[in-house]
């Protein structure tokens, strides 16, 4: 396929079936388009007797609570597998690397058009509710008929990498499973340097690191995708760079460089996690944050020392376009379930350019945060029905803006007037700060 390069964004506020006017917080384009969902999924469209719920009492202790619902590794095989042979062709799913422990990690792509979307799942092992909503987008993409299906297969390549840490999804734990001798192996440069910053050896969010080490693959990653470890950046720190040290980052560094190479960039990049389980809406202490998104992870290139060079391709209002979409439609659909209404912005104070958000921004792809409430150790399975829906809504909302043209004719001054988040009420709440400290 022919490279192609997106052009500038036009920003048209008021224009458009989906523009937004500017008040003091975004206004919402009506209801989403709920008519195309699956049938098995309709009713979580609707309120459910156990919303009420959704706002009781809660903690951030860490608890061993259900996960069963959730789809594990051989399940994410078996289902991908269906999926692929019931889509007549139109999904290709391919084995594009291996985790630490061996687990075949997936990619699974699906559409002809010239923007590419990568999508990426559970790179915490316990944050699961992105990978069953890829499940439900791939399974409704795969078989239907729709105008809407159409218009995405023709407009848009979607490639979504699934539970891209398998070994710390198997665990239910944030970090993946691998030792610093194994890096050092890998990379014999690296012998003598102090282990990175991101390894985990002791205890985090309930879980005993001390026998099965790992690192927070969400922050091994590096602008520069051809960057080859160096003994002289360990250990590093939060604020710089990763690098590539995990098979899990480098699987998707891989994926997005090929991606780039076929298609001159890629147009969307989004991170499904997740985030405390008791944040409260700002102006509503009686009110969860169901989600909250950012488009913003990265300081300015063109204003930042040493980042310079990325300044030409991060454009950071393209990804607040794609951020409005999101939001737009799970606003929308709040006139029929109100839960889905409680979005808030994920702090904006952040800069990290060893993420893969963060890395991928400077690129220049819009760039999408997911962060779902609660963990699987704080909520475990429960809400996964709900949580799961609000994902795939916020997905669908930001293709089909994509894919239709109409993520250009909104305002990006309209993100910032998105409610940030509200305090975090829960009886740990100080854990939960210190838990967020290494997102």
């Amino acid at each position: 396929m022919a490279a192609t390069r997106r052009p500038a964004r036009a920003v048209l506020a008021g224009a458009g079936a989906f523009a937004l006017i500017a008040t003091a917080s975004p206004a919402i384009a009506g209801p989403a388009d709920l008519s195309d969902l699956p049938a098995y999924s309709t009713q979580l469209d609707r309120p459910q007797a156990t919303d009420s719920a959704f706002v009781t009492e809660c903690s951030e202790e860490p608890r061993d609570l259900p996960i069963n619902e959730f789809t594990d590794h051989r399940e994410l095989g078996v289902e991908l597998d269906r999926i692929e042979r019931n889509s007549d062709g139109r999904v290709d799913v391919e084995q594009v690397g291996r985790s630490n422990r061996g687990r075949e990690i997936w990619s699974a792509r699906v559409g002809t058009g010239p923007k590419a979307v990568l999508i990426t799942s559970e790179i915490h092992g316990n944050e699961k509710t992105g990978t069953d909503a890829i499940l439900d987008l791939l399974d409704w993409l795969s078989t239907s008929d729709s105008a809407k299906a159409k218009r995405w297969l023709k407009e848009l390549t979607i490639v979504a990498i699934p539970k891209m840490n398998p070994d710390g999804a198997e665990l239910d734990r944030r970090g993946n499973d691998m030792t610093w001798e194994e890096v050092t192996a890998r990379f014999p440069q690296l012998r003598g340097s102090e282990p990175a910053w991101n390894y985990y050896t002791g205890s985090l969010q309930g879980d005993d690191y001390s026998d099965r080490p790992g690192f927070d693959t969400n922050r091994d990653y590096h602008p520069d995708l051809d960057y080859v470890p160096r003994a002289e950046d360990f250990p590093g720190t939060s604020e710089d760079t990763g690098w590539y040290i995990t098979p899990e980052s480098r699987t998707v560094r891989d994926v997005y460089r090929g991606l780039t190479a076929e298609f001159g960039e890629v147009d969307v990049y989004v991170d499904l996690h997740h985030q405390g389980a008791c944040y409260v809406m700002p102006d509503d202490p009686d009110e969860f944050v169901t989600l909250s998104i950012s488009g913003k992870f990265v300081d300015d290139p063109a204003t930042t020392q040493g980042y310079e060079q990325y300044a030409a391709d991060y454009d950071l209002d393209y990804s607040k376009l794609l951020n409005v979409a999101v939001y737009n439609a799970l606003q929308g659909a709040a006139n029929n379930r109100p839960l889905f209404g409680n979005v808030t912005l994920y702090p904006q104070d952040t800069n990290l350019p060893g993420t893969g958000l963060g890395s991928f921004a400077l690129n220049g792809s819009g760039t999408v945060l997911f962060e779902v409430r609660g963990q699987t150790q704080t909520l475990g399975q429960q809400y996964r029905a709900v949580l799961t829906r609000a994902v795939y809504i916020g997905l669908d909302g930001m293709l089909s803006a994509v894919a239709s043209g109409r993520v250009d004719k909104l305002d990006p001054a309209d993100y910032d007037a998105i409610p940030p988040r509200g305090p975090s009420i829960g009886s740990d709440a100080s854990e939960e700060r210190k838990a967020a400290s290494h997102r």
